[in-house]
């Protein structure tokens, strides 16, 4: 928008809405919330209307949508007609409905577009649906103006450590992986430990070209045992954490470099593309260890 957009659009940006055919009129999100720095990215860049969704594969399909031209933006939209959307109160992450100035909790849906239950599976599915007929997702949102809804943090896989903070490790993996040289990253802490580890899959694309301007090896593993290379991705890291505004106990104390990704066919991921958390800390559990002895107790 603005007095400029025109001359911008014409200068800039046209040419890249030519790269993606030139007829893009309408762009949909629907997978992670975005943060509101890409979706003013997208919807400039593209010059086109940019709405946000909400759901998971247990709801079928979006439970809550943005309004187009909805001049307000961090959020993912309103509930649709399909669903009502609730907050469930979270008071081991202080999370509740009578937070100020907003009410905070667990998203949980209910409506026809639910599923009915996980194959084969009904202890899953007890803990998923309660028995008034609530989802509970595991994301933690809170309503701003207007019924719209924000994703804020996660509930599932939520741990506590020895200090008493709870953590929320698919939050901080959110952001840890904004790193230009992180592809993939495993965030773990248990109630016996004061802080987190982290298992990082370096993304090659970007490592080995940095690398090879410092006259490094361009052999993924190699690199991954290098002392020089493991300081630079956790310095970015560390800034990943400054700007999102972690707090001490949610950044990692140190990490692991590995060269092999987590997918489904190493059994570290879901079909889903989710981590295998039991799975990963079994994988890891040596250089966990090792991590934890070389910190200060």
């Amino acid at each position: 928008g603005g007095p400029w957009a025109g001359f911008w659009n014409r200068l800039v940006f046209n040419k890249i809405k030519q790269a993606v055919g030139g007829e893009v009129r309408m762009m949909v999100s629907g997978a992670s919330a975005l943060s509101p720095e890409v979706f003013e990215f997208m919807r400039i860049v593209f010059d086109c209307v940019v709405i946000e969704g909400y759901g998971m594969t247990e709801t079928t399909s979006g439970a809550t949508i943005s309004i187009p031209g909805d001049p307000v933006i961090g959020h993912v939209g309103i509930p649709t007609p399909a669903c009502e959307v609730k907050l469930a109160d979270v008071p081991e992450m202080g999370y509740t409905n009578a937070d100020l100035p907003r009410p905070r909790g667990e998203i949980c849906v209910r409506g026809p577009l639910r599923f009915k239950e996980y194959y084969k599976d009904p202890e899953n599915t007890r803990e998923t649906i309660d028995e008034e007929g609530w989802l509970h997702t595991g994301d933690i949102g809170t309503w701003l103006p207007g019924e719209r809804l924000k994703v804020i943090d996660r509930k599932k896989n939520i741990f506590k450590l020895s200090q008493g903070e709870y953590v929320a490790p698919e939050k901080i993996e959110n952001i840890y992986v904004r790193s230009p040289y992180v592809a993939q990253v495993f965030v773990h802490g248990d109630s016996l430990r004061s802080c987190i580890v982290g298992v990082v899959v370096p993304d090659p694309e970007v490592l080995l070209p940095w690398a090879k301007q410092r006259g490094l090896p361009q052999d993924l593993a190699t690199l991954c045992e290098d002392e020089q290379v493991k300081a630079m991705i956790q310095k970015s890291l560390s800034e990943e954490a400054r700007v999102a505004k972690l707090k001490g106990f949610e950044q990692v104390a140190d990490i692991v470099l590995t060269p092999v990704p987590f997918s489904v066919e190493t059994g570290t991921m879901t079909p889903t593309f989710k981590l295998k958390r039991p799975q990963l800390r079994e994988a890891y559990a040596p250089a966990l260890e090792a991590m934890y002895a070389r910190l200060p107790m």
